[in-house]
């Protein structure tokens, strides 16, 4: 139900009779005085009404400009939303790949080489990525090599268990991006390579954003597409040699 106040202005002159006002000046002084003549008051809900603004700015003859504040207001602030949408995850379909969201400065620093680990260099940047390539069945990946165990390549306990795993468990680590805050913590994946096919659990984070430092064994953040193995994983793809370092794999979720 709508209800709408609607009183037209007028005046008596000396003789009583009504007359029209002579300019708007008056009109709308007199408009101020006779607030139910200032808008349109309508009822969605019983006790909850709700003003017309558009009419309550017609009837005080606002300039369009004015009118328009609002809606230009409102334009320019989603549009600063979807910057920073993007800024936070710096994601391109186009590009397939996420872009860096910063760069490491490295240190001279003596880090555990088992593997051919890479150790962090002073003068040398290094990206850092918050995101990864979107999960499907058959994620491309880098399949690279880390021991997981006490006074290996790969510094501290896990951060899934907060223990160390021998060179003879399948497990690996996985970039930031697909660590997700530690969401497929001791999960398993499944990773296809070399014409087979091996499951193993995630025990760790291949931290895509810090490095360099003792946490890290001194080794720069890792790429945003890394699963980092053990030996084992290696092992039971059946790749030895020269194969083993760095490898184009894809993996899933078991």
């Amino acid at each position: 139900m709508k209800i709408q106040s609607n009183y037209k202005t007028s005046c008596l002159s000396s003789e009583g009779e009504k007359q029209p006002f002579k300019n708007q000046t008056a009109g709308i002084q007199q408009r101020l005085h006779d607030p139910p003549s200032l808008m349109r008051i309508s009822f969605r809900r019983i006790n909850e009404p709700y003003i017309h603004l558009a009419s309550v700015q017609a009837q005080l003859h606002l300039p369009s400009i004015l009118r328009n504040t609002t809606s230009a207001a409102l334009v320019i602030l989603l549009v600063f939303a979807s910057f920073n949408l993007s800024f936070g995850v710096r994601y391109s379909p186009r590009l397939d790949e996420c872009s860096p969201i910063g760069y490491l400065s490295g240190t001279d620093s003596n880090c555990n080489t088992e593997h051919d680990s890479e150790c962090c260099k002073a003068g040398e940047t290094y990206p850092q990525y918050y995101c990864s390539p979107p999960v499907t069945d058959e994620t491309s990946a880098t399949l690279t090599i880390n021991s997981f165990a006490e006074g290996g390549d790969g510094g501290g306990q896990s951060e899934c268990d907060g223990n160390y795993h021998s060179d003879d468990e399948m497990v690996v680590a996985l970039s930031t991006g697909w660590y997700n805050y530690g969401s497929r913590c001791l999960k398993t994946i499944r990773i296809n390579a070399n014409g087979n096919s091996v499951l193993a659990k995630v025990v760790d984070e291949c931290d895509s954003i810090n490095g360099c430092d003792a946490n890290h064994d001194f080794q720069p953040p890792c790429h945003n597409n890394i699963v980092d193995a053990s030996p084992a994983v290696w092992n039971a793809l059946g790749m030895s040699g020269d194969d083993v370092g760095e490898y184009q794999i894809t993996w899933s979720e078991a």
